[in-house]
């Protein structure tokens, strides 16, 4: 996901209005309230009116900015979901320590229940799946670009399955977040450096090893 992107400017079929400004914070308390609204209810609890309760605003403030629920919360998604993203920071490792704390971030944030159930979700959701998708695309993109470039400086074998190891890492991270008890969660967070540096060892010591 994107987290650039500000609520109701987004290519659906958010509003504008002519008259008085918009306040940005009014927008961001919008989005994040959309965002816990669909982590706690899913996609069967959330609605406009919902959501404006949840933000504690007038509808007349959620319909100047969405006129459709679709719209809204493929919007709060990009604003408040960590991005997934390209990074070259000189070697694999890096790269891969990166990208595990990132999904780490994705998974363990103030919007992790939101993110847990769009995996499963939005391929349901009217409107929601395909733009989801295309995010979901652009981030497994970035991913494998990181990858290859270890493969061409001679890091890891040509051999290696960028496929499997991405899997290995992303299904990892989601394993380790999904499958800890509530509450250890703040010692998962605490012990998020440590974990992300043991995984990505194991999966390169994993790759190097022979046979």
């Amino acid at each position: 996901m994107t987290g650039t992107s500000t609520p109701g400017t987004g290519t659906g079929t958010s509003g504008t209005s002519t008259g008085r400004p918009r306040d940005p914070a009014v927008d961001r308390r919008i989005a994040a309230a959309a965002v816990e609204l669909f982590g706690r209810a899913g996609w069967a609890g959330f609605s406009l009116e919902a959501v404006a309760r949840e933000a504690g605003v007038g509808k007349a403030s959620i319909y100047l900015r969405w006129s459709a629920k679709e719209d809204l919360l493929t919007d709060a998604l990009a604003s408040r979901l960590v991005d997934v993203a390209d990074a070259d920071t000189g070697t694999l490792r890096g790269d891969l320590l990166r990208l595990a704390h990132q999904m780490l971030a994705l998974y363990l944030g103030e919007s992790s229940r939101a993110a847990m159930r769009m995996t499963v979700e939005a391929p349901s959701i009217p409107g929601v799946a395909q733009r989801w998708d295309a995010m979901r695309d652009a981030q497994v993109l970035a991913a494998r670009a990181m990858v290859r470039r270890g493969i061409r400086r001679g890091e890891i074998p040509d051999d290696t399955s960028v496929t499997m190891l991405l899997d290995t890492l992303c299904g990892g991270v989601v394993m380790h977040v999904s499958s800890a008890p509530g509450h250890l969660r703040e010692r998962l967070v605490a012990d998020l450096d440590d974990y992300a540096e043991g995984l990505v060892d194991f999966l390169l010591g994993a790759v190097h090893r022979p046979g």
